[in-house]
């Protein structure tokens, strides 16, 4: 039979196990944008790999990477509760971009959770 201090000893290593594997999902950083045009606007996440693609980590380095292809397909992103009942934002939708004349480009921020992209 195990003692107290054995199963002690025996959670911890669990939790120490586990925070490793969570703060290892984590470290894909998504980085949200609101696209506006006439008619509507969208948020969307590119990761940090994404960003460094397209050329650059801002708001400027999306706009002018849409305007030099024509387009880019990138996730769209919605408030949703997570499993737990957090307000969450995530990914609902991998969705194509068209340059367009009236399009405009920001930083968004939010004060929930980001899930990142598959």
């Amino acid at each position: 039979m195990l003692s107290r201090c054995d199963l002690i000893k025996g959670a911890a290593a669990a939790l120490f196990i586990l925070s490793i594997q969570g703060a290892g999902a984590q470290e894909t950083k998504m980085n949200l944008f609101k696209i506006i045009t006439i008619k509507d606007e969208i948020v969307v996440g590119l990761s940090t790999e994404e960003l460094q693609g397209i050329g650059g980590n801002d708001a400027s380095a999306v706009a002018h990477a849409l305007a030099q292809k024509g387009d880019l397909t990138v996730w769209q992103y919605n408030v949703h509760r997570g499993p737990n009942g957090e307000l969450q934002q995530t990914p609902t939708a991998k969705i194509g971009l068209l340059a367009n004349a009236s399009l405009r480009v920001e930083p968004y921020t939010t004060p929930y959770q980001i899930v990142p992209h598959p």
